[in-house]
């Protein structure tokens, strides 16, 4: 029997998400609170939300969507925080769709722990990209998966597209505040 070595897995399985153990915090209040964005692959920050790459990703590419604040209930989100999330979404597709040639992509959210949620207290959507042919023995039979990007790499040819989305986000946020001003004055006067 052939061994494929995979060490860097022995943080997930422990329970330990950056040098830190899981039930010490949120990872997803925790990471954008650090400040480094490249090291913790912080792809964007909007204004409600930020997307970020999935520390063991099924696939390269394999990313994640969060509001800033720390919720469980999907229903408890704003539409800002919804509105930022899907427009993250979109460009994270277009993204890998053209620096990838993704073929598909499975999104969505496990909420509630017994839906799979591995932090069922704080929401945050997965994007996982798909290409023909990307499962194959290994994970079906070996169970170990074989990612041939680093997070880093994956992290550099990503990042170009969120700081576009970025610059987007503040505008149409911008556009919001002075529609909402002009209604405001509009029904006071």
């Amino acid at each position: 029997m052939e061994r494929l070595w995979t060490p860097w897995r022995m943080a997930y399985i422990r329970g330990e998400i950056g040098g830190r153990v899981a039930d010490s915090g949120c990872v997803f209040c925790e990471l954008p609170a650090r400040g480094d964005d490249q090291g913790n692959h912080i792809l964007a920050r909007g204004r409600h939300t930020f997307v970020l790459l999935n520390a063991f990703p099924y696939n390269p590419g394999h990313l994640m969507v969060a509001p800033f604040r720390h919720l469980g209930d999907f229903g408890a989100l704003s539409a800002d925080e919804l509105a930022e999330s899907m427009a993250f979404t979109k460009t994270a597709i277009r993204a890998l769709e053209e620096s990838s040639d993704a073929h598909g992509f499975n999104l969505g959210m496990n909420l509630g722990t017994i839906a799979g949620a591995g932090i069922a207290d704080h929401l945050h959507l997965h994007l996982v990209p798909r290409w023909g042919g990307d499962t194959n023995f290994m994970p079906v039979v070996g169970q170990t998966k074989v990612l041939p990007e680093l997070l880093a790499e994956t992290w550099e040819r990503l990042r170009p597209w969120f700081e576009q989305a970025e610059t987007a986000t503040e505008a149409e946020s911008g556009a919001r505040a002075e529609i909402q001003e002009v209604q405001e004055e509009g029904e006071r006067g």
